[in-house]
């Protein structure tokens, strides 16, 4: 399993022997050490400039509210997580330039190295140019309490650094670093041109858990905001899904500054991807026992049943082509699914593997080519997104007796790749084609579930 390509994978946990639970907005919408000024943004950012969009979120919006109001208190409350000597600089800046002036002065005291100052000000810059492209009448509120907390939680990080242990609980309190990633991410699509394909797939998904199975998404990977996009794509009609994932995240997630914060929010298995295995020879070693002592701890989740596992096996971030500028998904390392495949099926429950598709790129892209440093540009824009599952590919089916088993396992992850780039194909067209609903084919039937 060391071999595993993993960036970002999927797994949500349940008691095998219990149905999913139902979760009610309230309880989906806590945020408990939320400073004051960020109420603001939480409101406008579940609103979208149609009206149907505001129809959906109003009763979550006031809900949200009430929670807020009862929690005057903010970011500094979490004792928990050192924070008593932590700086306030962000979270009582009241205006944008009080944000830029505060990292300049974080910077000269030291408490930020430049490197790490020069990229939170580069995206707070790259931030406010989308949300504002998105014209939402209160984008400055939107872009002042949400660079605010983004701003403090990378402060505090490099103050109080977080080690990630091989599975990682996503973090909800004191402070919750799952909606706070939610509502960061939210504001950047363009739900008017968002799609989801083939709903009733996800339905059939969620009977699957609530039966004790576990459920394999194959998929392609795009961005950093992958998870985030995944979640607010399925927020309304499958929320225990959205909620409860947890990503197998390559260690660049987890180690550089500007992204931490973000992971903190996810339940992970960490691995070290297979594209950067070798960077650094003399830890090659050390990499490999870490992912297996990650293996050992996907093993136990899913031989406790009810898990869903998004895996990339591409081994990390789809790119374009450099001659030809258009994004696909990038080639399968057929060991990381045949590995996959064989860690399900030995489990325990009963396993499915789901081809699925994502287009999301326009919104945070990566780098052109894979970069050994830590400490990427963060580019990110306002833009459609789109998300699309295909029916369970079983190995028995593409299996044949006459070819060897290093030709099954080819045909495999072929009939995958497959199923996924013709999905891709399909998003592309209603949100890059501008065909909206009517890119729909036989196979992929597409929807905006929030409308």
């Amino acid at each position: 399993m060391s071999s595993l390509p993993l960036t970002f994978t999927t797994t949500t946990t349940t008691n095998a022997s219990c149905s999913l639970p139902s979760l009610s907005s309230s309880s989906l919408l806590k945020f408990p050490s939320i400073p004051r000024h960020t109420a603001v943004f939480f409101r406008s950012s579940q609103r979208r400039s149609t009206g149907s969009f505001l129809c959906v979120f109003s009763s979550l919006e006031a809900k949200t509210m009430a929670e807020l109001v009862k929690d005057k208190e903010s970011i500094a409350a979490s004792k928990s997580e050192g924070e008593v000597e932590h700086s306030r600089t962000f979270v009582d800046a009241r205006t944008e330039q009080e944000l830029v002036n505060g990292i300049k002065k974080e910077a000269e005291a030291g408490r930020l190295p430049p490197n790490v100052a020069a990229g939170m000000e580069e995206l707070y810059q790259n931030y406010r140019n989308a949300v504002f492209k998105s014209g939402d009448p209160r984008a400055d509120e939107i872009v002042l309490s949400n660079m605010a907390v983004a701003l403090d939680r990378v402060l505090l990080d490099v103050e109080v650094p977080y080690d990630f242990s091989p599975y990682h609980k996503a973090l909800r309190e004191p402070f919750d670093y799952y909606m706070f990633g939610q509502n960061y991410i939210r504001p950047l699509i363009d739900f008017r041109n968002s799609y989801v394909g083939n709903m009733p797939l996800f339905y059939e998904i969620e009977e699957k858990l609530k039966q004790g199975h576990n459920v394999v998404l194959i998929s392609n990977h795009q961005t950093e905001a992958d998870p985030a996009v995944i979640a607010l794509l399925l927020e309304k009609t499958n929320p225990h899904i959205a909620e409860n994932l947890t990503y197998v995240a390559g260690d660049r997630v987890i180690t550089d500054p500007l992204c931490k914060p973000f992971s903190m929010g996810r339940n992970l298995i960490c691995v070290y991807s297979k594209k950067h295995m070798l960077d650094v020879p003399e830890l090659v070693e050390m990499k490999r026992k870490a992912n297996t002592r990650s293996l050992k701890e996907m093993a136990l989740l899913l031989r406790g049943g009810s898990q869903i596992i998004w895996i990339a096996p591409s081994g990390g971030r789809d790119r374009p082509d450099t001659h030809t500028g258009e994004w696909y998904p990038a080639p399968f390392d057929s060991s990381s699914v045949d590995n996959m495949r064989r860690l399900v099926e030995h489990s325990g429950p009963p396993g499915h593997i789901y081809p699925l598709a994502l287009l999301c790129h326009d919104i945070m892209p990566p780098p052109p080519q894979v970069e050994k440093e830590i400490g990427e540009k963060r580019v990110v824009s306002f833009h459609g997104a789109g998300l699309s599952v295909a029916p369970v590919i079983s190995f028995p089916e593409v299996g044949d007796t006459n070819k060897s088993s290093e030709e099954v396992k080819e045909a495999y992850k072929r009939a995958l790749y497959d199923s996924i780039t013709e999905q891709y194909n399909v998003l592309k067209s209603a949100i890059h084609g501008k065909q909206g609903l009517g890119a729909s084919t036989s196979g992929v039937s597409l929807s905006q579930p929030w409308n």
